[in-house]
């Protein structure tokens, strides 16, 4: 439908239905007609796109779903809300005494590592980071440097073949974990296997291993291919008693959620790894599992996923009790990315709930010029609120399992997501409304019964009552540095700045500092062909901003007067900077920490860009490594910086 709607010309009358009252429906079914970007310009939507959106929107809900199930807003179309106003709706479905159940709010300042798992490789570690490694930073970062978190990316799955998605915020399931951040050696029947076993895991590693100490970029299908064949012969000894127990209880506990990711895991081993293109008798997750449970080779191709799962959620939980015996007040907090991929298990066993043939993403905004499309598929608001949002709930659950706290991608989009129609480029999208009581509500409660902390991402093009919403019912926001700015374009004083956030110099998204210093984020994405002006005028503007940066540095005594710093000494006076505001929680980019140039991730790119592939390396492009960390100048002197201290910690070892 989409498609058809986008040949009729823009501003025409569609049928017998006039511009005028399409808008009104629009806004009737909670689609804004209108927004305000990021320089404050209102931009109106295309007619298509409203007319697209609705013609979803507009369907009856599936039989047996009851209208008294929707948190309609008094005296309003379920879904509408005035532009620019908080809605005033009903308390969420099944808040009732948990209403009061809140997230966990620091009661003194904290610093901690921000990390992208994948890139912090160990001499051991099989040429991607691991949870052995994540709990070695947690528990020396805590002990040596006082640290009181590490934040990490989403540790979500991918799909069981190669090749593997290399994004973290394009997963197959939110609800489980990768794989590929198990370390072999530290299951426990691994110590059972046969010498020759060990001897064959050995001669897998030894390439991975070997590839650490190389800047090359890392290989997900090579890692994956390697563990899962040592995975498969640690998977087939025997469990004992006591481990057959836990197991058995594991299964139980995660039930039908586990049943049918393991269940996805076989099939797309099979048929590929894209429900879509599956045969149709295998559409839906209750014609799946007996057509496992009727094929031997099915069956045990699920029980294998969901024994990985099992040895995941162990390696989870050692993570967290490392970092709490290394003294973290509340140690890992976990990343939960905005959606899923749409061919992906999570689209497969939520079918309904998520739409097809539209994607969500963000409009245009200063660093992403073009807007952004995730490719993702959007929940459908209506049917999420028949649910009583209890799909979202879970979400959250999964994610604060034996976790310090939660870091909401996009938090945003528990108020409104940007919905992308099939085929047409990010700035033609629209805002549908979501019930934000009951998501929020969802987050916060979530947090609350886990006893730890969530972070909302609310950057970008944000409608102004969130943040504040947001900070009331005990979420704290995000604030980042580069986008910190007065009216004037200055940069914020620190006194300015929130309390109740995380304050970070950049994130995954934008260059590391040593990147912003030397131009290279000009550099790159006018190679790319990502910026709208000419390069004179980008390389001008981000000239002027690092100016007036340096001189926001010098004038709070953090850089000398006329002096020209360099990299690393810019990079530790903007963590300086951070240490002035009365944020609560302060991250460091450890790419920032060891001098890395190059950035994790630059939107509106697929292969044009090694996305997510980049290991840790300093401002030489030589590769840091777990071990090299606390024997790093600049990390010690940014974490100084960080915690207020004159001196670093000494390093162990």
């Amino acid at each position: 439908m989409a498609d058809e709607v986008f040949g009729r010309a823009p501003g025409a009358n569609h049928g017998d239905v006039t511009d005028a009252e399409l808008a009104e429906r629009a806004r009737n079914a909670g689609i804004a007609t209108e927004y305000d970007d990021w320089q404050g310009n209102r931009v109106e939507v295309p007619a298509e796109t409203l007319i697209a959106i609705l013609d979803v929107l507009d369907q009856p809900l599936p039989a047996g779903v009851g209208e008294s199930a929707l948190h309609a807003i008094p005296g309003r179309p379920a879904g509408a809300v005035p532009a620019g106003a908080v809605p005033a709706g009903a308390v969420p479905a099944g808040a009732g005494a948990d209403a009061a159940v809140r997230p966990l709010v620091p009661e003194r300042r904290q610093w901690g590592f921000t990390v992208q798992l994948y890139s912090l490789r160990s001499r051991e570690s099989w040429g991607h980071g691991d949870l052995r490694d994540l709990a070695e930073l947690a528990r020396w970062s805590a002990a040596e440097l006082g640290a009181g978190f590490v934040l990490v990316n989403p540790l979500h799955a991918a799909g069981p073949l190669p090749p593997v998605s290399t994004s973290p915020y394009l997963p197959m399931t939110r609800l489980f974990t990768s794989p590929l951040y198990l370390r072999v050696e530290d299951i426990p029947e691994y110590s059972a296997l046969p010498t020759a076993d060990k001897t064959t895991i050995d001669r897998l590693a030894a390439p991975l291993r070997a590839a650490n100490s190389t800047p090359d970029l890392i290989d997900r299908d090579a890692v994956w291919t390697a563990k899962r064949r040592a995975l498969e012969l640690v998977s087939k000894v025997p469990l004992g008693g006591l481990r057959q127990a836990d197991y058995d209880r594991f299964r139980a506990e995660r039930g039908r959620r586990l049943q049918q990711w393991s269940h996805w895991c076989a099939l797309a081993e099979r048929h590929g790894a894209d429900w879509r293109d599956w045969p149709a008798g295998l559409a839906s997750p209750g014609a799946a599992a007996r057509a496992v449970a009727a094929d031997p080779r099915l069956s045990a191709a699920a029980g294998f996923h969901a024994w990985l799962q099992w040895q995941a959620a162990q390696q989870l939980a050692a993570v967290q009790r490392a970092a709490k015996a290394g003294g973290m007040a509340n140690g890992v907090i976990h990343d939960l990315a905005v959606g899923v991929h749409p061919g992906g298990a999570d689209a497969w066993a939520m079918q309904g709930l998520l739409v097809p043939g539209f994607s969500v993403g963000a409009p245009p905004d200063g660093f992403n010029q073009l807007g952004q499309d995730w490719s993702q598929p959007p929940w459908h608001p209506r049917l999420l609120a028949a649910a009583r949002y209890r799909p979202l709930a879970e979400l959250f659950e999964a994610n604060l399992r034996d976790a310090g706290g939660i870091r909401v991608d996009h938090v945003m989009g528990l108020t409104r997501l940007w919905w992308i129609p099939a085929g047409q480029p990010p700035e033609r999208g629209a805002y549908v409304r979501y019930d934000h009581e009951a998501a929020v509500g969802a987050l916060a409660r979530a947090a609350g019964r886990a006893d730890a902390l969530a972070i909302g991402e609310d950057l970008g093009t944000i409608e102004r009552w969130v943040s504040a919403y947001l900070a009331n019912r005990g979420i704290l926001g995000t604030m980042m540095l580069w986008f910190a700015r007065a009216h004037d374009g200055a940069p914020l004083p620190p006194e300015r700045w929130r309390r109740a956030c995380i304050a970070t110099v950049g994130t995954h998204d934008v260059p590391p500092v040593s990147g912003f210093v030397t131009g290279e984020q000009v550099t790159v994405r006018a190679r790319l062909g990502l910026l709208k002006a000419p390069q004179e005028r980008e390389r001008a503007e981000s000239a002027a901003m690092l100016a007036r940066w340096q001189a926001a540095l010098e004038a709070n005594g953090l850089l000398t007067p006329g002096q020209q710093p360099d990299p690393a000494q810019f990079t530790v006076a903007l963590y300086g900077y951070l240490r002035k505001t009365p944020a609560l929680l302060l991250g460091v980019s450890l790419a920032d920490a060891v001098g890395d140039r190059r950035t994790q991730n630059i939107p509106g790119t697929s292969t044009e860009y090694p996305n997510w592939r980049i290991p840790l390396c300093d401002d030489q492009g030589k590769p840091v490594l777990l071990e090299d960390l606390p024997g790093v100048k600049l990390l010690r002197e940014v974490c100084a910086a960080a915690a207020g201290a004159s001196t670093a910690a000494a390093p162990s070892g």
